[in-house]
């Protein structure tokens, strides 16, 4: 277009100097219009602009919360296996009941597993807590997960499956954020070590933590509004595993995981001999860890395995 409006001020015929003028004034038309051509925003760097507004709106609404988040989500992940904790313990005869009867193992070995997994998940969870030995605490916790899978025969349950893969990967954005909070890292190789460590476990952490939502897309029944959700979602994950504006996107997570528990989950409103009322408590306990992990992705963002942190280089 900047060369069609240069060419059309040059005018064919009279001298040579209206000629010239004509020309000179014409290619001056041409250049400020490709400047103007060059300067008019692109349809990306609009919905960039758009999208970092955005990100300023809702990074001006965080702000208060912004010092708890760390607290909060490392409260969050752990908080299910506290539950589950207590619910041994109140219900200590009906799980001896299950393992013994159901799953045949020795009445004896039965006791162990039980006061082993409730000993491991309280001690691990205060400790990650109040942030002390992060490493061991968060072994502690991947071992229960694996040994209950096994123990109680779900390991074959694709939405128990994918919903404790979620919940791993809560755990190792733990370790990410332990590592992070570091005052003190020594010089040299050890340190480039632990920086390569901590990329690694903030990757597997936002992969781990999207396969919760893979569960939710295989369970229930489909529904427009359910298509709508599984759609914002869909691509919520997605940006999230790449990381490109990927804290914007674990806060979209968190809101519809929020909300779809509170309406599906509320096992609060059943009675207590109601037969899916533990399930209800167990899902719900369970999202609320991977959200306490999207709470942390938010705090410390997504690593340098991302698209967001390759734009700042390039």
């Amino acid at each position: 277009m900047a060369q069609i409006r240069g060419t059309a001020g040059y005018h064919l015929g009279g001298n040579n100097n209206n000629n010239s003028n004509n020309f000179n004034s014409s290619m001056g038309m041409g250049g400020s219009s490709r400047q103007e051509a060059t300067n008019d925003p692109s349809p990306l760097d609009a919905i960039r602009a758009q999208t970092s507004k955005i990100e300023d709106w809702l990074d001006t609404l965080s702000d208060p919360l912004k010092p708890y988040l760390p607290a909060i989500g490392r409260f969050l992940i752990v908080v299910t296996f506290l539950e589950d904790a207590l619910r041994i313990l109140t219900q200590w005869g009906d799980q001896l009941v299950y393992l013994h009867d159901y799953r045949h193992i020795p009445r004896g070995i039965t006791h162990l597993f039980l006061i082993l997994n409730v000993c491991a998940m309280t001690s691990s969870s205060l400790l990650i807590i109040i942030r002390k030995y992060s490493e061991y605490a968060v072994m502690g916790l991947i071992a229960v997960v694996v040994t209950q899978a096994l123990g109680y025969g779900l390991i074959f349950d694709l939405n128990f499956f994918l919903r404790n893969l979620s919940v791993m990967g809560g755990l190792l954005m733990v370790l990410s954020d332990s590592w992070v909070r570091k005052k003190f890292a020594p010089a040299g190789l050890p340190q480039l070590d632990e920086k390569d460590r901590k990329m690694y476990f903030q990757l597997a952490g936002r992969v781990l933590l999207i396969f919760l939502f893979a569960g939710f897309v295989f369970a229930g029944e489909w529904s427009a509004g359910r298509l709508v959700v599984i759609a914002i979602g869909f691509v919520a994950c997605v940006m999230v595993v790449v990381g490109f504006k990927a804290k914007w996107s674990a806060i979209i997570l968190v809101m519809i995981l929020s909300v779809f528990n509170i309406i599906v989950n509320n096992f609060w409103t059943l009675h207590s001999h109601h037969p899916h009322k533990d399930f209800a408590k167990y899902d719900f306990f369970q999202i609320l860890s991977i959200v306490g992990g999207l709470l942390l992705l938010v705090n410390m963002g997504p690593g340098q395995f991302s698209v967001d942190e390759k734009k700042k280089v390039y």
